[in-house]
C-alpha cells in the first residue's frame, strides 16, 4: 500500500526528524530540501530511505549536530568551505553564493569542501549551479568499495561525478564510478532481494548477485579499468585537492562504526559565455539537436520528468516507509 504525501510535507517532514535527532534546524533545512528534491526527481535510494541513517548518525556522532560550516577565501577564484564534520548540505550552501559570485567574475571559480559526509544526489548542487547560468561540474569522494583493476581490497569509494549544463539545451550527467550506486545494493539488501548481474563482485572478487556479498566484497566499476580511473579522478579532485580524508580510511557512510568520514566535495563553475566567446548556447543548440535527430534524449530529462510530475501529483510512498518517517519525526 502506498499514501500520496506532496513534496513539502516530504521536506517538513525530514526537517523535523532531523532536528528531533540534534541537527541545528538550518543545517536540517538544507538537507531535507535535498531529500525531497530527490524524492520529486524519482531517486528514492537518496531520500527518505536514507534518513533513518542520517538520524543514526547524528545520535552516534558520525555527524557532529553543532558544526557550524567555516567558509574562506584565500584566492579570487576559490572558495573553502570547513563543514566542521557536520552534513555536507550546510557547508556547501554556505560556499554556493561565494562560488557564483566568483565564477562571474573571474570567469572560472572552484569550491573545495573537506570534513564533509555524504552529499546525497551530487547531480542537485551542480543543477544549482547551472541554474545561476554557469557550467557545473562536481566531485564527491566517499568510503572505499572499489577495488583496483584485478584486485580484491577495497581502495576507492563509488565516487560520481556530475556536469550541469544552463540553458535551453541543457541536462545533467550524475553518474558513479560504479556499475551502480551503493546505495541501490544497500536498498536491495534491506528488501531481500537479488542484484542484477554485473554490479558487485563478493569477497574472492567473484561476481554475485546476492547484495549481502556484495556489500562485504567490492562494487564493479563501470566500464571495467576505466571506472577505476574515474573512481582515481574523483579521489583526487574531492579528496586530495581539498584536504578531505581520501575514501580507503573514511569511516563508512552506513552502521554506526567510526567517527566522522570527513570526505570532501569539489565543484567548478565556469561562465560559458566569458569561456566561449559568446558561442556556448549556439554550440549547445547543435549538439542537442543531434541528439533529437538521432532519436535520443539528454541525460536527466528523465529526472525533470518525474521532477514535473511530482510538483503536480506528489509522491507514492510506501506506507511502512511513512511510518518509519513519522516515527523518526515525533
Amino acid at each position: 500500500m502506498t499514501t500520496t504525501v506532496s513534496l513539502g510535507e516530504i521536506e517538513t517532514l525530514a526537517s523535523r526528524a532531523l532536528v528531533a535527532h540534534g541537527a541545528q534546524p538550518e543545517a536540517a533545512a538544507s538537507l531535507a530540501r535535498a531529500i525531497a528534491a530527490a524524492e520529486g526527481d524519482g531517486l528514492a535510494s537518496h531520500g527518505l530511505a536514507y534518513l533513518a541513517i542520517y538520524c543514526l548518525h547524528l545520535k552516534v556522532g558520525k555527524v557532529a549536530a553543532d558544526a557550524v560550516p567555516v567558509v574562506t577565501q584565500p584566492k579570487p577564484g576559490l572558495v573553502l568551505a570547513d563543514a566542521k564534520a557536520g552534513f555536507a548540505h550546510p557547508a556547501i550552501d554556505a560556499g554556493f553564493e561565494k562560488l557564483i559570485a566568483a565564477a562571474q567574475s573571474q570567469g572560472i571559480a572552484a569550491l573545495s569542501v573537506n570534513n564533509s559526509y555524504n552529499c546525497g544526489v551530487l547531480g542537485y548542487h551542480t543543477e544549482r549551479i547551472a541554474g545561476r547560468g554557469l557550467v557545473a561540474l562536481g566531485f564527491t569522494n566517499a568510503p572505499a568499495s572499489i577495488a583496483p583493476w584485478g584486485g580484491t581490497k577495497k581502495v576507492l569509494g563509488t565516487n560520481p561525478f556530475s556536469l550541469a549544463v544552463p540553458g535551453e539545451a541543457g541536462f545533467v550527467i550524475d553518474q558513479s564510478a560504479s556499475v551502480i550506486a551503493k546505495s541501490e545494493v544497500m536498498k536491495r539488501e534491506r528488501e531481500g532481494r537479488a542484484l542484477e548481474p554485473g554490479w558487485a563482485l563478493d569477497a574472492d572478487g567473484n561476481p554475485t548477485t546476492d547484495a549481502k556479498a556484495g556489500l562485504a566484497g567490492t562494487m564493479a566499476p563501470a566500464g571495467g579499468y576505466k571506472g577505476v580511473g574515474l573512481a582515481l579522478l574523483t579521489e583526487v579532485m574531492a579528496a586530495c585537492l581539498t584536504g578531505a580524508t581520501p575514501g580507503v580510511i573514511a569511516s563508512p557512510f552506513s552502521g554506526d562504526q567510526g567517527g566522522p568520514p570527513r570526505t570532501g566535495q569539489f565543484f567548478i563553475a565556469i561562465a560559458p559565455d566569458a569561456a566561449s566567446g559568446g558561442a556556448f548556447a549556439a554550440r549547445m543548440a547543435l549538439v542537442a539537436g543531434a541528439f533529437a535527430d538521432a532519436g535520443a534524449r539528454l541525460p536527466g530529462r528523465k529526472r525533470l520528468a518525474a521532477r514535473t510530475k511530482s510538483a503536480r501529483d506528489g509522491v507514492a510512498l510506501h506506507d511502512d516507509l511513512l511510518a518509519r518517517v513519522r516515527a523518526l519525526a515525533e
